[in-house]
Formats: structure tokens, sequence, C-alpha cells
């Protein structure tokens, strides 16, 4: 049975691509800070292992991922999930507090967690395993207002590609997902209106997240011979190709 961990899996993307993985009859690892949430996510399958933990103390998800190992013998893969996002507003109107706050889950934690995985795979038998990180399309283009989710995303993308690059002497693929307006808490918002480039504000087009559950689990599927470098899912209609 294929085990993965999945991180930030207490609601939104996480919850619903650990569901998908539960279903398809993974091993499923469940970390977040909120034991409850992801208790709500497992829904009693014994196929999920509840890991509360802060992926940003590395302490804390060395511990999960040991944990893990120990419940299971191997890890297979991780979908680096965990992030936030901030209110939009202009760069000077980004406190500096807020920045660091973001940076330490959505770049930080990332890493922290890609780190653990990586330790394990480099050395369990057989050797090697996969890293899915969530990046964005803000990976590649701006949302008005999201100076630092923004440059946490072009961050993931460099993450990614990187461990993509080391991973290779240890038969460790990683690949990265980047989502546009899938319907989860975060993303709301765009159902009653959002500000746009111009200045306007604007309805968008959503999708449901389980397309991104779907194609994270496709991903996770393939022999450790292939990978999905890049995937970009995102609602058919959304302003992002022309954004701007």
């Amino acid at each position: 049975m294929s085990t993965i961990i999945i991180t930030g899996a207490g609601s939104g993307v996480g919850q619903a691509t650990a569901r998908a993985f539960l279903e398809a009859g993974w091993q499923v690892g469940l970390v977040g800070r909120r034991e409850s949430a992801l208790e709500e996510t497992a829904e009693g399958n014994e196929n999920a292992l509840i890991l509360p933990c802060d992926v940003t103390d590395a302490a804390q998800v060395d511990a999960a991922f040991d944990k893990a190992v120990s419940a299971w013998g191997r890890v297979d893969a991780l979908f680096n999930n965990a992030g936030v996002s901030l209110k939009g507003a202009p760069v000077d109107e980004v406190s500096v507090e807020d920045w660091r706050t973001l940076i330490d889950i959505n770049v930080t934690g990332s890493f922290i967690c890609a780190r653990a995985a990586f330790r394990v795979m480099r050395h369990q038998d057989p050797q090697g395993g996969r890293i899915i990180n969530n990046g964005s399309v803000s990976a590649y283009v701006p949302r008005w207002g999201s100076v630092a989710y923004t440059v946490s995303k072009h961050a993931i993308t460099g993450l990614t590609r990187s461990t993509s690059l080391d991973g290779r002497p240890f038969n460790i693929a990683c690949g990265q997902i980047d989502i546009g307006n899938a319907l989860t808490d975060m993303a709301a918002k765009m159902t009653s209106g959002v500000p746009q480039a111009d200045g306007s504000i604007a309805v968008e087009p959503v999708m449901s997240v389980d397309n991104v559950a779907s194609s994270v689990l496709h991903m996770a599927s393939l022999p450790l011979e292939a990978n999905v470098q890049f995937m970009t899912v995102m609602a058919s209609h959304m302003p992002y190709i022309g954004r701007g």
C-alpha cells in the first residue's frame, strides 16, 4: 500500500486531496496544527494517520515523519501543501510582521517539510519517493496586492527545481502543482468579487477543489521513472492568461 504525508490537511485543498488519496486506498499522514480538523478530514478511516504539528517547527516536522515511518515502514510521497495568504494590499501597506509570518509558513515551512521527506526517502530501502509542492498561478503572474504571497510562490518554484535536481541521485522526484481559483474557503471571495489589475471589482470563475485532488493523485501515482515537473490546473475562464 502506497503512503503519503499531506500538510495543511485540515481544510481546503489539503482536506480534499487527503480524502481522495484515502478513497484510492493510500495510507495518508495528515499534518496540520489543529488535531480536531485532521480528525474531521480522516472521517474515521483506518488508513489515516493523524500527525498534528506546526510546519514551521523543524523538530515537530521531523517527529511527524519519524512517526509515519514507524507506522508504515516508509514514506512514498509528500504533498507539501500548507500555506496562508494575506488580505490584498499595496506593498507599502503590508506589515513586516505579516510578511514574515507568511514567508515562515509558505516558504520556510515548505522547505522544512521537503527536507524531512528528502531525509527519509534518501535513506529508506528501496530508496526514493516523490515530493509535490503546492505552488499557484501566482508563481507565474501576480494578483493585485499580493506581494508576500506572490514572492512566496515564486520561492516554491525555486524549491521545486532545486529539490528535483538534488533528488536525482536518490530516485527522489519533485514536481509542482499550480492552482487557480479552486473553490475553497480561501477562494470563496472570488464568487462575490475581487479587485482586478485595472482597479475594478469582478466576480471570477471558480472550479471544484476535487479537480485539484484528482490532479495531485495522478502526479503521485506515476512510477518514479516519470515526473510531472509542473502542472497548472485552473478554472477554465478565470483571468489568468492575459492577467494584468
